[in-house]
């Protein structure tokens, strides 16, 4: 009878499955196929030509540009959004109204990406509110400051879900452990490293691939307000891709978009690992 019921439930959750699989096999997969065909062939005749098109692409001064201002913004960003997101969940969790907070936190990820570009033009332009503030008629976006501009754009968008997920993470822990803590004379600091920052693991995890991921993501804001070639200091892979896709470079393209996925498929997994056994030590 049991094994009756677990048949059954096993057709129940393959049949939830399905749709999921073939989606992901028909949209995904497939096309990364051909695109890992196509990165060892010509872009015109088809003729194959083995890793040239991979030679061509590290060769290329403006791949490893973009790779470099790229890896430079994750690596300042990540962190950061991480940092900051926390910080405010922890404030948060103290105000009674927390729920209905949440939803505010979500507002600039709905804002179109076009209102984003006019404050970014209103406030960084030559004649912008920043340079009537300070009395000056400096172009920001065409200076090594776009590069933090990038950086104030992605983190104000996207700290409203970090800030949430820190939240989901933060309530879903028992009250019960924290107050078994202060009756042992834990303070805060203590309670924090050696209670609250274990039990969010999960959300961290989620948290660091997310933003990781959406840091690639970063495009339409810096493209609409700078165009197809920005200051060097943002021009990240996006910009590249955009300007062998109107050029027609769809073999260097093919090669740098394997190159691209294979590094962020060795970073998550390496993640996976590293909180697995982290998961294990405690």
């Amino acid at each position: 009878m049991k094994k009756k019921k677990w048949n059954k439930s096993r057709r129940a959750f393959l049949a939830f499955l399905l749709p999921s699989f073939l989606g992901v096999m028909f949209f995904v997969l497939l096309p990364f196929l051909d695109v890992f065909k196509r990165s060892f062939t010509t872009a015109v005749t088809g003729e194959f030509v083995g890793l040239k098109n991979y030679e061509t692409v590290y060769e290329n001064g403006a791949f490893r540009l973009a790779v470099g201002n790229t890896l430079r913004f994750t690596l300042v960003c990540l962190p950061l959004l991480l940092f900051l997101g926390l910080c405010a969940a922890l404030l948060l969790t103290n105000l009674k109204q927390v729920q209905l907070i949440k939803s505010f936190f979500l507002l600039p990820m709905a804002m179109p990406a076009a209102t984003v570009v006019l404050i970014w033009k209103m406030t960084f332009s030559g004649n912008g509110l920043l340079n009537r503030m300070l009395s000056s008629n400096t172009d920001y976006m065409g200076t090594e400051l776009a590069f933090w501009v990038l950086v104030f754009s992605y983190v104000w968008k996207n700290l409203g879900y970090t800030v949430v997920l820190w939240l989901a993470g933060l309530l879903a822990i028992p009250e019960d452990y924290i107050q078994a803590a202060k009756v042992d004379g834990a303070g805060r600091v203590r309670i924090f490293f050696s209670i609250i920052l274990p039990q969010l693991k999960g959300s961290m995890y989620t948290i660091t691939v997310l933003s990781f991921l959406n840091s690639f993501k970063v495009f339409r804001e810096s493209y609409l307000v700078s165009g197809s070639y920005p200051h060097e200091s943002m021009y990240l892979l996006q910009h590249l891709f955009n300007n062998w896709f109107v050029y027609l470079e769809l073999d260097k393209m093919a090669a740098a978009a394997v190159s691209i996925g294979v590094v962020l498929l060795a970073v998550i997994l390496l993640l996976e690992k590293l909180w697995e056994e982290g998961d294990g030590e405690s």
